[in-house]
């Protein structure tokens, strides 16, 4: 496992390395934590645009861990990314509202689903040199079927009251699959652009 996270697309300087790694860390940690507050602010607490913030949020989270797993180098790299946004997003409290209190049962739930997204397509594009189509949408299955299984198993313990049970189940199944979704198209547009600059 330790070397397909140790694989890239291209080999960059260390300098080109360190610059990626701390722009996506501050995006994994800055987005969750200040995007909907400002969000909130700029339009307003029941304009579109803030009552969908999750979607502009997870969004910009699964394109950093796209950008990860194409760019980032091991463990030490990746792991800060995969945990960080569901910690400063429950910890924010401005995607999530009022369930944001439940929604630290679901944060290793997220890691593991943010974890196999990388790795999907370290191991699929990467390592086995298939296309990043293939590793996408295997990366996004892996991810939404993780968050939302483990979301529907805690749900038998009757950890979430019922009147955040749709909003959540919601929140954890099709909205992770539109951002996930949505993340892996721009991380794509991302990949040809560095293409396009190395060749």
């Amino acid at each position: 496992m330790e070397s397909i996270l140790k694989q890239t697309v291209r080999d960059f300087s260390k300098k080109n390395e360190v610059i990626q790694t701390i722009i996506i860390a501050l995006l994994a940690l800055i987005v969750p934590t200040f995007l909907a507050r400002l969000l909130n602010i700029v339009f307003g607490a029941n304009s579109a645009v803030a009552s969908n913030s999750q979607i502009i949020v997870g969004s910009i989270v699964n394109t950093a861990l796209v950008v990860s797993a194409l760019n980032l180098k091991g463990w030490n790299k990746i792991i800060p990314i995969v945990t960080m946004p569901s910690i400063s997003t429950v910890l924010s409290g401005y995607v999530f509202k009022s369930a944001s209190v439940y929604m630290v049962y679901m944060i290793p739930a997220i890691w593991l689903g943010n974890f196999a997204l990388i790795f999907a397509i370290k191991y699929v594009m990467i390592a086995k040199n298939k296309n990043y189509l293939l590793s996408s949408v295997l990366g996004i299955i892996c991810k939404v079927a993780i968050i939302f299984g483990i979301f529907n198993i805690l749900r038998l313990f009757n950890i979430f009251p019922d009147k955040l049970v749709t909003n959540l189940q919601k929140a954890m199944g099709v909205t992770q699959l539109i951002t996930a979704t949505i993340g892996c198209l721009i991380g794509y547009l991302i990949y040809k652009i560095e293409d396009k600059k190395a060749s």
